[in-house]
């Protein structure tokens, strides 16, 4: 076991997991550390990643980033929740929000409240007890000073990059521009000593990260980790992205549309707008994902389409020896509920929890992964679920998605919701009760059972419990200016 103190960081590869590492590290641990991130001008990076959920803002905080001019520099717009359209059914929608639907009590959710309104014929829509819902419907944002609403942002990644850059260089981080050519590993421990570069440069480290994308040079290439393959619960394995113009104001909210073999997401910057389409090439060719992707896109494309190729799934170890895979290194789970810069910052979080100051402890490492593989397959079951939740039979995509064999740990909680309207979650957990009431309900799994407190309510006292609610949310709602308005006045873009 390696005992020596840490006390130089290599990062290998930028991109938005890069930096926010670099970032990170450097402003919150910097200076007991010497960090050097490694980047070629020749590798691109993935780069779509637009979207993002509410926990960022916690980063944020902590690293002290001013909000209005993080999102002018990154051409960024607030996001309350994500728009699914056709997926329990064609035509049908409903939205994800960030927001708290109603009121629960120590026992039971709000869920269980409404489901009783809504069989006596007293209660409106799920959606209309959350203002984050209704804001979203309605094109409209603030921040408000007594209830503040749940947020997240849309934002551009390569812009988001930059921003972070700065920000690493500020904290004494450094730069190194080459490609990695050879990895070079300690015969005796097994750990990775140094890299060398194409210029025959070699830089050695106590600690490496790698951010080398979906190729993992360090923790797979070099260090043989291995790679547990969701393909069989998650078939889709391409993305195409694409940038356009913007349409019209942009909305609060990213859109997911459904198509016969995939789906299509809308992300709505200041000044154009991210598309993409995701699919399973086992059932529609490159050539047709594009040419429904470019039929449905809502402004002029200012990019060439790219296609990406991925294989959901998680790397079995995410910290290897002296080696913690972030980002798209560690594992894809695709991008539906904008996951994949939250499992980069959870990543980083969490090292910097355990990070080995004095040398790394083979319990640091245990405890980094029990803990990274147990959010991510929560986060994976969440995934599955809008896709197996389906009541779709009109393409061989979706026949194919409503039989799948799902995990076992998802079918108890589809099982339970659907007897007995119960949600429960465990620690790590990224997706609260809410979010998983919205999405089951959503996709057409509707309680048939409610828990017996809400008996404890007669039925004039629920009739007013809905009313107030849903009151307070129009109110709420109603006093918000547009969300492009808001955005006009708190952080107008500089990036035209």
């Amino acid at each position: 076991m390696n005992v020596n103190a840490v006390k130089k960081v290599v990062i290998a590869g930028g991109g938005t997991a890069g930096w926010m590492a670099a970032a990170s590290l450097a402003k919150l641990l910097g200076k007991t550390l010497d960090i050097t991130l490694i980047e070629s001008d020749q590798i691109g990076t993935v780069g779509v990643g637009e979207a993002t959920i509410p926990t960022l803002l916690t980063l944020h905080r902590l690293l002290h980033i001013n909000e209005q001019e993080f999102m002018a520099a990154t051409n960024a717009t607030f996001k309350l929740g994500i728009g699914f359209e056709n997926w329990a059914n064609k035509e049908d929608s409903y939205i994800h929000s960030f927001g708290y639907t109603g009121k629960d009590c120590w026992a039971a959710g709000f869920q269980h409240f409404w489901v009783k309104g809504k069989q006596m014929g007293i209660a409106s829509e799920f959606g209309d007890y959350c203002p984050e819902l209704i804001a979203a419907k309605q094109n409209k944002f603030a921040h408000l000073n007594k209830q503040s609403l749940n947020y997240a942002y849309h934002l551009d990644a390569s812009l988001y990059a930059k921003f972070l850059q700065t920000m690493a260089f500020e904290h004494g981080a450094k730069r190194i521009e080459g490609k990695i050519s050879r990895v070079n590993l300690n015969e005796v421990t097994g750990y990775i000593d140094s890299v060398t570069l194409d210029s025959g440069n070699t830089i050695a480290g106590d600690l490496f990260i790698d951010c080398t994308g979906f190729r993992a040079l360090l923790i797979e290439q070099a260090l043989h980790t291995g790679f547990d393959d969701w393909s069989h619960w998650l078939p889709a394995n391409s993305a195409i992205a694409v940038q356009t113009t913007k349409a019209d104001a942009p909305k609060p909210y990213t859109r997911a549309i459904a198509h016969d073999a995939g789906w299509q997401w809308q992300i709505p910057l200041q000044t154009r707008m991210g598309n993409g389409i995701v699919y399973c090439d086992r059932f529609v060719s490159d050539t047709e994902a594009k040419r429904t992707l470019l039929e449905n896109l809502p402004g002029d494309p200012i990019t060439d389409p790219r296609v990406i190729k991925f294989t959901t799934g998680q790397r079995r170890k995410h910290w290897n020896k002296n080696c913690v895979a972030i980002g798209l290194s560690s594992g894809f789970i695709e991008p539906l509920e904008s996951t994949s810069i939250h499992l980069i910052q959870r990543g980083i979080v969490r090292l910097m929890q355990l990070f080995p100051q004095a040398g790394i402890q083979q319990t640091d490492v245990d405890e980094f992964n029990r803990q990274t593989q147990e959010e991510v397959d929560n986060i994976r079951d969440f995934i599955i679920l809008h896709y197996n939740a389906t009541e779709r039979t009109d393409s061989a995509f979706w026949r194919h998605c409503k039989n799948l064999e799902i995990p076992d740990t998802l079918r108890h909680r589809m099982e339970l919701f659907r007897e007995t309207g119960r949600v429960f979650k465990s620690g790590n957990e990224l997706f609260g009760e809410n979010s998983w009431t919205q999405v089951m309900m959503g996709q057409g799994i509707l309680p048939k059972a409610y828990h017996p407190i809400v008996d404890v309510m007669s039925n004039d006292e629920l009739s007013q419990f809905l009313n107030q609610i849903k009151y307070n949310v129009d109110r709420t709602v109603q006093q918000l200016p547009s969300h492009q308005d808001f955005l006009e006045h708190y952080c107008k873009t500089h990036s035209e």
